[in-house]
Formats: structure tokens, C-alpha cells, sequence
């Protein structure tokens, strides 16, 4: 699982995991550049600075997992004002 993994995420945006606990959520290498605002799912987000190999990215949860959007992207600055933010050095809080 973790080989793959690490291999769509470096392909792709979009990232999906099994809950491990104890394990940290895999990084983002890239950001969305569309309007992904209704694949959003939930109400947090989580916000992820800029250590290589992963870029600044804000990261939804989506039906498919993990979303990493342009932090800049005004849809995403609106999306962030309407959902709740949660730090957790493990896992993500999903309601």
C-alpha cells in the first residue's frame, strides 16, 4: 500500500490512505490548479507548508481522499472561510 501510494501521490493530486494510527498523512507534491470546490467533502481542512518534496497546499477531503488545492486560489480562500480548520500531528479530524 505504501509503495503505490507514494507512487499516485507523485503522479497525481489526489491522495487516498488507510487509517493507520500513528502514521503521518502522505504530503502533497503538487496542487490542483481547477475549481475542485464540489468534489469538497466535510467541513475541515488542513494546511501544509512548503518542505520538499511537498508544496504549499491546503488539503480537503474528498470522496476519493485527500484533495491538495492552490492556497492561493480564490475558490479556496472562500471554501477555508466556510469550514473549520484542525491541526493534529497525526491523523485528520473528520467529522
Amino acid at each position: 500500500m505504501g509503495l503505490c501510494l507514494m507512487l499516485r501521490c507523485m503522479a497525481g493530486i489526489r491522495c487516498t490512505r488507510r487509517r493507520h494510527p500513528g502514521r503521518i498523512p502522505p504530503c502533497c507534491p503538487a496542487v490542483t490548479k481547477g475549481n475542485k470546490r464540489g468534489d469538497v467533502v466535510g467541513e475541515t481542512y488542513r494546511e501544509q507548508a512548503a518542505t520538499p518534496p511537498c508544496v504549499k497546499a491546503i488539503i480537503f477531503n474528498t470522496k476519493d481522499g485527500q484533495l491538495c488545492a492552490d492556497p492561493d486560489a480564490e475558490w479556496v480562500k472562500d471554501r477555508k472561510s466556510l469550514t473549520l480548520y484542525f491541526i493534529h500531528a497525526v491523523d485528520f479530524i473528520v467529522f
